[in-house]
Order: structure tokens, then C-alpha cells, then sequence
């Protein structure tokens, strides 16, 4: 049940809280009330690779590179992509920092953590609660998917559009744990260091039960649609990436993570995960030699985001049309 929980709240990941692609015109239409604090990118840093595989951008202070690849918050399982750079860069590297959007629960707030988890549980079947022609849409979508009413055991619109939302990623092998889960094996094979970060999930789930009901139902009423249009969107935009295609990457569906991040106490997570991110990043430029870092695309290109700050600082960054 815990595993299925940290699930719940990744930003990814991914992200969970992890915010990475904007939604693909094929979607619906991105909700104004849904805010999104990584909507604006920075334009010059959207540049199509010019090196075999996805595309690299690269941070460096004069004696250190770090080598960042920017990965998709949701892609196919097992999703084949040309290492030939990776390997490349993985050889001699200091460090391999992972996308920060691991959570757990803390034992000291593991009881607030288990309160919380029974108030989202509680009220349901959620159908229950659904006008008739959303509860026909509904039923047929956890149908198709394999799950009965009692899978969704909620009162609370925003835990049942999280489920659902994961549910769908099950039904169709997607996942945001990857390539991130690759680059670990293949960097600890080589014996180089890996480094990653979690956070407490407890507040996650504060965060949405405390997320008013409406925004709740906004999101929830996107998740179904995302779930009717199918993953056709979620795979194109992997094979853009893997081309080195980030504006095609870009058009990823991230409608579970928009909601995530409406959540109360969304935005302080995605600010605390940008920071720790660009930390990490340049931590690493302190030792000679080159690093790779691994961050979700858009809090990676986003205004504000993981470059901008790392530019901020003082560091180089060069785009993927500079290799």
C-alpha cells in the first residue's frame, strides 16, 4: 500500500510537484484555474539536438562540465534511445545526479501520513458522487482498465483523479521512472557515484485533502479525458526524445502533474526540488573533470527554472545546437 502511495505522489515523477510537459493540442485544453508554474519556457533553450539520441545542455565553469540530459516525465517502459552519447559521458564521470522526485514516508510523520491516507480513502465508491453522463464516461474508462468501483474507495475528486491517472499509466506500461532507472543501473555497473534525493509524502497527501474540491473535480475531469484520448500522445512525444527532438518531447500529456502541482503546498515543493536540483548541479562543478546530471525537461528549460538559476549563478550553459 506505501508503494502505491509514493506513486500518488510523485512529480517522475516525477515531479511528483514534478511539472515537465505542456499538454499536446490533441488533449484537453490546459484549465486556467489549474496553475502551472512551469507553463513559460525560455525559448533559447529549446533547441533540437544535433548529436546522436536525445538532446544534452551542458554547465561548466571553466575546469568542470556538467553534461545534463533532459528526460520525459512519462514515457513507454523500457523505451529503447541511442546511448552512444551517454556511455560516452558516463566514462570517467565524478558523479550521476538523478531527477529529484523520489518521496517517502518519514517515521516521524508516518501517523499523520496513515490519518491522511484514510480521510482519502473514505466516502467513496467516488462514481457515487458523479453526474450520469460523467458517471457513464467514468465506468467505462476503469473498465477498460480492469477495476471495479471499490478501486476507488474516495469522497475527495483530486485522490480519484490521481488513481485513475495512475491506473491509466499501468494499463498502457508507461512510466516516470525512466530512463532515470536505466542510467542508475548502468552508473553503478561502472561504479560511479549516484546521487538522488527524496522527500516526505506525508504533506502530499495534507496537501490534498486540503485542495479545494473544485480544483479537485478540474483536474479529475482532465485525468478522464487524457485516460478516453489514449496514450498515442505520451508515445510520440518518446520518440521525439529520443531523436533529440525537445519541441516534439515537449508536447508530452502532463495533466496529472499540472493537478499535482495545484495541490496546497504544490508550488513550495516544485521550488524546493528546482533548488536542490540546481544545488546538486553545481556542487558537482566544484570537482575537475565532468559530471551528468539527469532533470525532467520542462522545470529543466522552464523560466525560473533548474538553467535559469544555474546562468543566475554565474555558470555556463550551452544548448544542445552548440555541441
Amino acid at each position: 500500500m506505501l508503494n502505491r502511495l509514493v506513486l500518488i505522489a510523485l512529480a517522475p515523477v516525477a515531479a511528483a510537484l514534478a511539472v515537465l510537459v505542456a499538454p499536446a493540442a490533441t488533449q484537453t485544453p490546459q484549465d486556467p484555474l489549474l496553475d502551472d508554474p512551469d507553463d513559460t519556457l525560455v525559448e533559447e533553450l529549446v533547441v533540437r539536438g544535433r548529436l546522436p539520441g536525445p538532446a544534452w545542455w551542458r554547465v561548466s565553469d571553466g575546469d568542470t562540465t556538467v553534461y545534463v540530459l533532459g528526460v520525459p516525465s512519462l514515457a513507454p517502459k523500457r523505451m529503447q534511445w541511442d546511448r552512444t552519447i551517454f556511455e560516452r559521458r558516463l566514462d570517467g564521470a565524478s558523479v550521476v545526479i538523478l531527477p529529484f522526485v523520489n518521496v517517502r514516508a518519514k517515521a516521524a510523520g508516518s501517523l499523520g501520513t496513515a490519518v491522511n491516507l484514510v480521510r482519502l480513502r473514505s466516502g467513496g465508491p467516488f462514481e457515487e458522487r458523479l453526474d450520469p453522463a460523467t458517471r457513464t464516461r467514468f465506468v467505462a474508462a476503469r473498465t477498460r482498465l480492469g477495476h471495479d468501483a471499490r478501486h476507488y474507495p474516495t469522497s475527495n475528486p483530486l485522490a480519484a483523479g490521481v488513481q485513475l491517472a495512475i491506473d491509466y499509466r499501468d494499463g498502457h506500461e508507461l512510466t516516470n521512472s525512466d530512463p532515470a532507472k536505466l542510467v542508475r543501473h548502468l552508473a553503478q555497473q561502472r561504479g560511479v557515484k549516484v546521487v538522488d534525493k527524496s522527500y516526505d509524502l506525508g504533506p502530499q497527501l495534507g496537501g490534498i485533502l486540503r485542495t479545494p474540491a473544485a480544483t479537485g473535480r478540474l483536474c479529475f475531469d482532465e485525468v478522464l479525458a487524457q485516460v478516453e484520448a489514449g496514450p498515442g500522445v505520451t508515445r510520440a512525444a518518446a520518440v521525439a526524445w529520443a531523436q533529440g527532438d525537445v519541441q516534439g518531447a515537449l508536447a508530452n500529456e502532463r495533466t496529472y502533474e499540472r493537478c499535482l502541482a495545484t495541490i496546497t503546498g504544490g508550488r513550495s515543493y516544485d521550488e524546493r526540488t528546482k533548488a536542490d536540483t540546481a544545488a546538486a548541479i553545481a556542487a558537482a562543478l566544484k570537482q575537475p573533470g565532468h559530471a551528468i546530471a539527469l532533470v525532467p525537461l520542462r522545470p529543466l528549460l522552464a523560466q525560473n527554472g533548474v538553467l535559469e538559476r544555474l546562468r543566475g549563478q554565474g555558470f555556463t550553459v550551452k544548448t544542445p545546437g552548440e555541441e
